[in-house]
């Protein structure tokens, strides 16, 4: 039985597919499968539908696409009158992020604080420029089909750039993509040493899509170091970034750390791989 919302003109479907949780948490999550509306797939389960290890965004999102009955699953409950109206514009909609307005008391977070309320929380005009660019899919209204033939990349190794490869591919299908402001907060911070091991795994994804897709990518970090390249300046630039990653490191996991030391040691990271 699906749920119904008066908000919104059609039934709703939550599905939860356990990505390699412990039990403990497997335990808790299972009662939720008896909601209204609710599917969990998980818990003593086995076979496809679950994964051996917790992954990155795009795990489990080809199955909650088959296993999807309605054609266009929703997002939270704030944001539903919002998708509503919006749903008309395009086949697949971006919401948005949103972050605390103060950094977080714990100092470990502040890292992935900052680079979220700097970098990733953009009003939906200034995404609407690049709409295939980098989507945030943490947030997103589309038609199920769309997912099913364009799944996410599980090939990329660990973290990061699952969304870059999608939104080439819907640009080449010339899908259209709207954005809206309908952001959801993004609460769940990480520690800045966790969130730096991503990010260089992010960076390592970046290649192979680059490899893969071509200079249609759209990374600031991409053309720089590209350019670096073209003009024999890699080598030095690589040695130079070097020489100065323990302190860009040190900073990074700082009560104060910038965003400018952050983009020097992905340019390192990347000019390692080129």
């Amino acid at each position: 039985m699906l749920a119904q919302r008066a908000d919104w003109p059609g039934p709703v479907e939550i599905i939860l597919f356990d990505d390699g949780s412990g039990e403990e948490i497997r335990k808790l999550n299972r009662p939720l499968g008896a909601q209204p509306g609710v599917r969990y797939h998980g818990g003593a389960q086995r076979g496809p539908r679950r994964h051996p290890q917790p992954g990155g965004r795009g795990l489990g999102a080809p199955g909650v696409a088959a296993a999807a009955r309605q054609r266009q699953p929703a997002a939270r409950r704030q944001v539903f009158a919002r998708y509503a109206a919006a749903r008309h514009q395009a086949p697949l909609l971006i919401g948005g992020t949103s972050y605390a307005p103060l950094p977080p008391a714990d100092t470990a977070l502040h890292l992935r604080w900052l680079y979220g309320h700097s970098r990733e929380a953009r009003p939906a005009a200034v995404r609407q420029q690049a709409p295939h660019a980098q989507l945030t899919i943490n947030n997103v209204l589309m038609h199920a089909d769309i997912l099913a033939r364009f799944p996410l990349d599980e090939q990329l190794n660990g973290y990061g750039h699952e969304d870059t490869t999608f939104g080439l591919a819907l640009a080449a299908a010339r899908i259209d993509v709207f954005h809206l402001d309908n952001p959801v907060l993004h609460a769940g911070l990480e520690p800045a040493a966790a969130f730096l091991q991503k990010s260089e795994e992010a960076v390592h994804n970046l290649v192979q899509a680059f490899r893969d897709g071509g200079v249609a990518i759209d990374s600031r970090l991409l053309r720089l170091a590209l350019r670096l390249r073209k003009l024999r300046l890699a080598t030095p630039t690589r040695v130079a970034l070097a020489a100065i990653e323990p302190p860009l490191r040190r900073n990074l996991l700082s009560a104060t750390p910038r965003l400018q030391a952050f983009d020097m040691l992905k340019l390192r990271w990347l000019l390692k791989l080129l």
